[in-house]
């Protein structure tokens, strides 16, 4: 679908000021439909009043709504109420979605269990993890962008569609790098004629011009701020959150339950919740026995996974194209060893544990992707 506006460099406007781009100021002025979503954090609701405010200045007449994506059990159970307070404040219809597979929670233990079945199939030579990452953040891609642009796509047929985002600079080099605007292809829909940009309006601010904003509307924060000192709103337990942030949330008897369910999943899976760092280790007090025992066990367990993951040669190593090989004998019988040595260390059950039988694996898995190419 052909887009209605040219893509230009974007024009950087003045800290506390909201930033804007030729694209975004055209499809604003030919009325198009601001959704701007909201977690209930500090920089959401910035975002929201600036925009509004933005909006009327310059007499968009288009509509509006804030959208709020729901994760579930790891989600600040006082986020949502967060996010009406602002929706009423603003006097703007609050949209709320959900994943319909299951929330966060939900989607880590079905990743676990696929991986789990995708390693005992020899679908892929190291066990993988089943959290999120900061190089692979699905949980943004799957439970939050792609369901509000489904939502908004639905929503706004035949419409332009600016999809507001409250990031900003000064909270990570990726986010440092973002333009203000840019081309969302998930709000492209030819079935129901809409186009769509993502617009980041507060992506110059400081946390502290956030902060200050936020007092003179007289808003007031969530309690993962002012109660238990949280530097962020986002999942109550974040793959990205700090030691600080973490441990904020594990002070909230709220957030307590969903905490011994990701600690059980880093025990059977034998992955720490973030490459460094175990939650198991935030808040042990939080666990019986029997789970700080399991989460003493995993760390051994894990290492011994690790340990025997890195005797694989690298040229056997998962790549796009896996497999491009065919082990030989001596390689066949490693690679067997080390599948043996992680599932004994997991606890799971594995097939292709003896040479022979995972050379014919190999074997049919190079067939098939030779039949596959073009």
């Amino acid at each position: 679908m052909a887009h209605p506006f040219p893509l230009f460099e974007p024009i950087w406007t003045p800290s506390r000021e909201v930033a804007v781009t030729p694209e975004v100021s055209l499809a604003i002025r030919r009325g198009a439909a601001v959704a701007v979503g909201v977690s209930g954090g500090k920089d959401s609701a910035a975002t929201a009043f600036a925009t509004i405010d933005y909006l009327d200045r310059v007499g968009h007449c288009g509509p509006r709504i804030l959208i709020h994506s729901d994760l579930g059990r790891v989600e600040w159970r006082q986020s949502l109420p967060a996010c009406e307070r602002l929706a009423d404040g603003l006097r703007l219809e609050l949209i709320v979605v959900r994943r319909e597979s299951g929330d966060l929670l939900d989607r880590w233990r079905s990743r676990w269990a696929s991986n789990v079945r995708r390693y005992a199939e020899l679908s892929c030579v190291k066990l993988i993890l089943p959290w999120s990452t900061a190089s692979m953040r699905f949980c943004t891609s799957e439970l939050k962008t792609s369901i509000l642009c489904r939502a908004l796509v639905q929503r706004f047929r035949n419409q332009t569609i600016l999809s507001v985002c409250g990031i900003r600079r000064q909270e990570s080099p990726n986010r440092a790098k973002a333009p203000v605007g840019r081309v969302q292809p998930k709000l492209d829909s030819a079935s129901r004629h809409t186009r769509g940009l993502d617009w980041h309006p507060i992506l110059d601010w400081t946390t502290q011009q956030v902060f200050e904003y936020l007092e003179e509307k007289n808003f007031p924060l969530h309690e993962a701020y002012t109660v238990y000192g949280s530097s962020r709103v986002s999942c109550c337990f974040c793959i990205l959150g700090s030691q600080r942030d973490l441990s904020a949330a594990a002070r909230c008897a709220e957030n307590q339950a969903v905490y011994r369910e990701l600690v059980r999943l880093e025990a059977e899976s034998t992955f720490p919740f973030q490459p460094a760092r175990w939650l198991g280790d935030i808040a042990p007090h939080l666990l019986d026995g029997e789970l700080r025992a399991a989460v003493a066990s995993a760390k051994d367990r894990g290492k011994c996974r690790e340990d025997a993951e890195a005797r694989i040669p690298a040229h056997l190593l998962y790549t796009a194209g896996w497999p491009r090989v065919i082990p030989t004998l001596p390689e066949a019988s490693l690679l067997c060893e080390v599948r043996r040595e992680v599932a004994r260390a997991v606890g799971i059950g594995v097939r292709y544990s003896e040479p022979l039988e995972l050379i014919r694996k190999y074997e049919e898995l190079l067939a098939t992707h030779k039949e596959a190419a073009p």
